[in-house]
């Protein structure tokens, strides 16, 4: 009886091994495949680029060209061949002129996503971003909806925004986490609103999944109302989180309106108790996040004078931020950079 229970044992095991390799070779197939399609739609829109280059009468076919082409391409070749994919292919083409660059490791659904997306600078970063946290399609398309590259370019200088488009957002220190604002519009809040702090807590926590996403890469969820004790004195932090990254704690207080001189002594609390009992060997000093929806930035200087240089107090919004707004701000900083470089 027993040899044959092994032999269940070891079959199970057998048969759990096999279903490993198949899924990994499963997943193996299907990269490949992306790869050589993503590099086949290149050379397509190559071909038809260098088509339309090569005198002034090809040129002027225009839009006669690609609806041709995908009338004609679909007859002889099936699917995939939709006036709109023709034009993508294209667009890939033009976009990464030197190869197909994302091939690699982004599916074609990725990089009609990247398409869409006009300024440079912008689909540089989302390029970038996409590879290092390893977005999904639907991932990507929210976080370029909540306009997050214009949100981590607005305050930094011509330089910092320059290597953000080429490198994507580097978290190497406790700002680099930082947003503004942070936008929890997944929350499907009806305007006008009226939260009380515990019920955005609710939905924040209800919603984490879309939470985790805005936060960033590296947050690893700890607890909400997370209980302290000073002097026998409780108090409670409203979320914890555990940055994987960075080696710290990660603490976030929730306020609806203006944050308060007293809020900032409080999280300073909150900073040195975790500091002395939460954290063991290799952790970092935690960092202290206030989340409000508005910031007197005056108030904050004052409130935050000697103190800890890893409590923040940033917005937060409830809806979409104003994406032309932010792009005029970019353009603003970009255009004072280069006139300050031609008055040198």
């Amino acid at each position: 009886m027993s040899d044959e229970l092994a032999r269940d044992t070891g079959y199970r095991e057998l048969l759990g091994r096999i279903g490993e390799a198949y899924a990994a070779g499963q997943a193996r197939a299907v990269r490949a495949v992306n790869v050589h399609l993503t590099e086949t739609y290149w050379e397509i829109g190559r071909h038809i680029v260098e088509f339309e280059q090569e005198g002034q009468v090809r040129a002027i076919y225009g839009k006669a060209l690609l609806d041709r082409l995908s009338r004609d391409l679909t007859l002889r070749h099936g699917k995939g061949f939709s006036r709109s994919n023709v034009i993508r292919m294209r667009q890939f083409y033009l976009a990464f002129p030197k190869g197909a660059t994302p091939s690699h490791e982004l599916s074609w659904s990725h990089i009609v996503e990247l398409l869409k997306i006009d300024d440079d600078l912008e689909r540089d970063f989302y390029l970038q971003q996409t590879r290092r946290e390893n977005w999904s399609v639907r991932e990507l398309q929210r976080q370029i909806r909540s306009s997050l590259f214009l949100r981590l370019a607005a305050g930094k200088d011509k330089e910092a925004i320059l290597a953000l488009s080429r490198e994507g957002q580097a978290l190497e220190q406790p700002a680099d986490i930082l947003r503004d604002p942070y936008v929890f519009e997944f929350l499907k809040v009806p305007e006008p609103h009226d939260l009380s702090e515990t019920e955005l807590e609710t939905r924040l926590c209800d919603q984490l999944q879309p939470f985790l996403l805005e936060l960033g890469k590296g947050f690893t969820f700890v607890g909400r109302q997370y209980r302290i004790t000073v002097n026998n004195t409780h108090y409670r932090v409203d979320l914890v989180f555990y940055h994987r990254i960075l080696r710290c704690f990660v603490l976030i207080d929730l306020k609806l309106e203006d944050v308060r001189h007293h809020d900032i002594g409080q999280m300073n609390l909150y900073l040195g108790y975790f500091a002395a009992e939460e954290n063991v060997e290799g952790d970092n000093p935690p960092i202290g996040i206030l989340l409000s929806r508005h910031k007197d930035e005056l108030l904050v200087e004052y409130a935050t004078y000697g103190m800890n240089s890893q409590l923040f107090v940033q917005k937060y919004q409830l809806y979409l931020p104003d994406r032309e707004e932010l792009r005029r701000e970019l353009e603003a900083t970009l255009r004072l950079a280069e006139g300050e470089r031609a008055h040198d």
